[in-house]
């Protein structure tokens, strides 16, 4: 398999003008395979040699100008186009093309709950070559037209509107000019609820199984999808630019979500089948509108190379919150990606694997596929977040808007970026581009307080480059209420400061970045830090706590605060948040990170028995029943945290936690999975649990139950399903791989430690980046904080040359090793 290096796209694109793509996809050949048939029209502008893409199961012919070519010198998924003289040409390429299982290319699902039968593509990065020849990469636009045939019954839709001729013959109005990777086709007996908006056609769609579900919310989805598309055009002055625009939530999906114009596709898990926070609705709701955003910015202009990819979704994961927040009901969105998403970023850029939001070279596209990170999302909006405040919104919005008149329907680079916002403002936006997106790392913001006469002054040091324009809250003890910390005043700030900035009397806390319009850590001075074990709670604002908490992650990370001392203020403070995405952020901290690896083996059942006091806290807090979202957080966390089956194995038999809530089938899986863990079901009661509930979620959790029990044969079944046999579909490899590896069970798995690294090499080699990704992320032994792990990764990594999907992997999953290990060490040499 070939990788298109930058050098070779720059070259095409300098000979080339493509113009028109037509497509013939044929689903209906088989269960294994599907016939692709192609022809593109394109000018060279000079004489000159290329070459076509194109991944087939086989390649029966190729034509270019009528002539025959040899389909046998396809090479590494290339076929070379020699001798072609200035002007235009017709390649015509018909080949027979594998379904994936993987998430790549064009899926094949069938729903185990009915036999129903649904395909996708995902044509991301290079996977358009896996369903039709194509000049693949960005900066060749072209109009794209498609036929498919699909079994009778079907739906089949695309970018542009579709039409069923009859016989199962569906065709596709012609899109505007886009990229090759933006390219949709979604068919199958889909359940849809459409309606139209502002003149155009809107839907929505999801396999028939999932119909009850999708029904029960359409009207919310639907009333996110027209409040995000009539703010977009209140912001932007270039129209929506696509003919209609469906949402497909499809099965077994690898993203969270894809932007394809017109058709976006979604993995099916946001059609809800069990109970969700309001919190999880609010994450559906941001996902809509950030994949909205990128028609505009990704679709209708689109980056030239991937090395600005960073343009695509650091864009549309700001205006996804920001949008959200404007548009909808929901208000707290910033919260949400400050306790989750901005840490996402922090520790992505904490990792040698780190990069700048805006890298200068990306040689390749297998390069440029491990830069959809923390970065080029969290810390990319973070940094879009902090020029908003730095510029002001209606020069940043003006500035988007030069950008999209100058290059709509084409291409555009970071320089053009910069010079559309620099057009809008008298700032110095390109200085602002270097130091903010061509460097890597993490700033620290620490304040030093001193007095005199009276008064307190403020010097922030900075412990990095950037500049920072902040805000610092000033919060003093209520003597005469609760004793709790109120609002004295906000003050802004710009870093590196001119000078001490005077505060009046000293505060009983001063939170730096208070509003989190900035990407840096903060520290606390001791005072500080003290009203914060005390009265991190009555802080009136949850973004403001949603800073601290982010803040005292970022201490145990470093080694700064024991974690005993993280899980006692969770401890303390969790039992009255009343916002859940901080309940549920600090909680999945503090079970996965602090229980699960920065605590020894030794303390682990005393950090376990603290979350679970604290879970039963919030259990009780929402007996009266007025807070559903945080009862099912804290639930859902008691199950995880359980270390004795008595009390999750009664729920299970009773189908209900006494007070509420029942249950669904998602906690119905949970606990069998954390009775697995603990030895206390087997494979009779799965079986049960999985007639009970045969889907495809069911399927995953029966393969997540299975790898966990603590038995010998389980654990090499599933270590053969990952690693042996090559049938799990992405999804299935996931939950087995998620199942595998416990804490609990460190002696009977030990032995798997050294044989991953040997396995995980071979595998990722075999399926490809899909799975690459997955065994790197879901299937690393985590539990094994230990120096052995680590010499094994280490050496795996120096000697065994895995894929390069895999090798970004583990070489960020052997950082976060080493920190665990100093964390433990640092509180081992306190002891």
């Amino acid at each position: 398999m070939s990788v298109l290096t930058r050098d070779e796209a720059q070259l095409r694109a300098e000979l080339l003008d493509v113009h028109r793509y037509t497509i013939d996809l044929d689903l209906t050949a088989g269960d294994e395979t599907f016939d692709s048939r192609t022809v593109i029209r394109f000018t060279t502008r000079t004489d000159g040699d290329t070459f076509v893409e194109v991944k087939p199961a086989e390649l029966r012919s190729v034509t270019l100008d009528g002539q025959s070519l040899d389909p046998e010198s396809l090479d590494q998924d290339r076929v070379p186009l020699k001798n072609l003289t200035a002007g235009e040409h017709e390649l015509r390429v018909d080949a027979r093309m594998s379904f994936s299982r993987t998430g790549e290319g064009m899926h094949r699902f069938t729903d185990p709950t009915d036999g129903e039968t649904y395909l996708y593509t995902q044509l991301f990065m290079d996977d358009v070559q896996r369903v039709f020849a194509a000049f693949d990469q960005p900066d060749l636009k072209a109009v794209f037209e498609l036929s498919v045939k699909a079994p009778e019954g079907w739906t089949v839709l695309a970018n542009g509107i579709t039409e069923h001729l009859g016989e199962g013959r569906w065709q596709a109005a012609p899109t505007p000019l886009i990229s090759t990777y933006l390219v949709a086709v979604a068919a199958g007996p889909f359940h849809s609820v459409r309606t139209e908006h502002r003149g155009l056609p809107f839907g929505i769609h999801c396999r028939r199984s999932l119909a009850p579900h999708l029904d029960a919310d359409a009207d919310e989805i639907l009333d996110v999808t027209r409040a995000c598309f009539d703010r977009f055009h209140e912001k932007f002055e270039e129209p929506y630019p696509f003919d209609s625009y469906d949402q497909a939530f499809v099965p077994e999906f690898n993203a969270g979500a894809m932007e394809n114009p017109g058709l976006v596709t979604f993995r099916d898990e946001f059609v809800f089948r069990s109970a969700v926070t309001d919190t999880e609705r609010q994450t559906r709701a941001m996902v809509i509108a950030h994949e909205m955003a990128h028609m505009w910015f990704g679709d209708l202009v689109t980056l030239k190379w991937w090395d600005d990819i960073w343009l695509n979704e650091s864009f549309a994961e700001y205006m996804g919150y920001q949008t959200t927040l404007e548009a909808t009901r929901f208000t707290d969105t910033w919260v949400d990606f400050g306790v989750a998403r901005k840490a996402w970023g922090y520790d992505a850029d904490q990792r040698p694997s780190t990069h700048p939001v805006a890298p200068d070279a990306v040689d390749d596209t297998a390069a440029a596929l491990l830069n959809f990170d923390g970065i080029s999302y969290a810390k990319g909006a973070s940094a879009l977040r902090q020029l908003v405040a730095w510029l002001g919104e209606k020069d940043f919005l003006a500035g988007i808007n030069i950008h999209f008149a100058r290059h709509r329907f084409g291409n555009a680079t970071l320089a053009d970026f910069i010079d559309s916002l620099a057009a809008a403002t008298e700032r110095d936006v390109h200085a602002w581009a270097d130091q903010w997106l061509r460097t890597t790392g993490v700033d620290t913001l620490t304040p030093a307080l001193s007095t005199a006469d009276g008064t307190c002054t403020l010097t922030v040091e900075r412990h990095g480059s950037r500049p920072h324009r902040i805000t610092a809250g000033l919060y003093d003890l209520d003597v005469t209420g609760d004793g709790g910390l109120t609002l004295r005043e906000r003050i802004d700030l710009d870093i590196p400061q001119a000078e001490p900035e005077p505060i009046g009397k000293r505060p009983a806390l001063l939170l730096l970045n208070d509003g989190d319009l900035t990407y840096a850590k903060v520290r606390f001075d001791a005072e500080s830090f003290d009203a914060i074990r005390t009265g991190l709670s009555t802080l009136p604002d949850p973004l403001t706590r949603a800073v601290v908490w982010n803040a005292l992650r970022d201490t145990v990370r470093d080694g700064e605060l024991p974690p005993a001392a993280h899980l006692e203020t969770a401890r303390a403070h969790l039992p009255r948040e009343t916002d859940l995405a901080l309940v549920q952020g600090v909680l999945a901290f503090a079970s996965a990170q602090v229980a699960g690896r920065y605590v020894t083996p030794e303390d682990r059942p005393a950090a376990l028995a603290t979350l679970r006091s604290l879970c039963r806290d919030l259990i009780r807090r929402t007996e009266d029943g007025n807070n559903p979202g945080l009862r099912l957080i804290a639930v859902r966390h008691f199950i995880d945290v359980s270390a004795h089956p008595d009390t999750i194995a009664a729920w299970l038999a009773d189908g209900t936690v006494p007070g509420g809530p029942e249950l669904d089938p998602d906690l119905r899986w949970r606990i069998l999975g954390r009775l697995a863990v603990l030895g206390a079901t087997g494979e009779a009661a799965i079986a049960a649990e999985l007639e009970r509930d045969p889907s495809a979620t069911g399927q995953e959790g029966a393969a997540r139950c299975r790898a966990a029990l603590p038995d010998p044969e389980a654990k090499r079944t599933a270590w053969e399903a990952m690693f042996v046999t090559d049938d799990l579909s992405n999804y299935l490899f996931t939950a087995t791989a998620r199942g595998f590896w416990q804490p609990e069970q460190a002696d009977l798995i030990r032995e798997y430690v050294p044989q991953y690294y040997e396995d995980a090499v071979a595998l990722a080699a075999r399926r490809g980046p899909a799975i690459a990704t997955a065994v790197g992320r879901w299937a690393f032994p985590t539990h094994a904080v230990d120096a052995e792990n680590l010499a094994l990764g280490e050496a795996c990594l120096r000697d065994a040359d895995p894929a390069t999907a895999l090798r970004r992997s583990l070489a960020d999953q052997l950082d976060d090793l080493a920190r665990a290990l100093r964390v433990r060490e640092d509180r081992g040499a306190e002891a």
